[in-house]
């Protein structure tokens, strides 16, 4: 990457569909999680990850590649789970799908943004995150019986703003043919082009 070059922050998830997002989205802050409405609920399959604009171009190119050639699978969740005492995570568990997820986060870190992982790939929907323990507590013991189910369709990449909120960047649904949808400019897009 460039040393004058812009970057950006982006992340690449499988969103959880309505009503549940939202529903998951809702008991996360209601648990304390200050980050819950600044997240959409997903599961993660490329974490953070810093990028420079000529990166982003060609990433998002790689990541309409992936989806093309990519089919929909079924996800289930159910139940929850922590990753306590390694890292202050409660969630809800992947009862189904874990395997396709597995293997589309492979293909989408293994294009032209390379991306090590802190921790062995293990996709979850994070529920709460670095609040006290008896909130995690809480979260982890509230939506233990919590279940949903609906087919993956496709992946979508976000952008995290300067107020620390991800948005949308694009959709990119599965068998779709790569180049049909047009390009939208990213914030760290916009920004680069104003420097030149």
């Amino acid at each position: 990457m460039n040393a004058m070059e812009t970057t950006t922050t982006i992340g690449v998830s499988i969103a959880v569909p309505e009503p549940y997002g939202r529903l998951l989205q809702d008991r996360r802050a209601g648990f304390g999680d200050p980050a819950a409405y600044a997240i959409p609920t997903h599961v993660t399959l490329l974490p953070p990850t810093d990028v420079g604009c000529t990166d982003l171009l060609a990433f998002r190119r790689h990541l309409a590649q992936v989806a093309a050639e990519g089919r929909p699978f079924p996800m289930r969740l159910r139940g929850t789970d922590t990753f306590r005492p390694l890292s202050p995570v409660v969630y809800v568990a992947l009862a189904e799908g874990a395997g396709g997820c597995a293997e589309l986060q492979e293909k989408v870190r293994s294009g032209p943004v390379e991306r090590e992982l802190q921790f062995p790939y293990h996709p979850h929907v994070t529920v709460a995150h670095g609040i006290a323990d008896a909130a995690m507590d809480r979260a982890q013991r509230e939506l233990a019986e919590f279940t949903a189910a609906w087919t993956a369709a496709g992946f979508a990449l976000y952008e995290q703003g300067g107020d620390g909120v991800w948005r949308k960047m694009r959709d990119y649904p599965f068998g779709a043919e790569a180049p049909t949808v047009p390009h939208q400019q990213s914030a760290a897009e916009a920004r680069e082009a104003t420097r030149l």
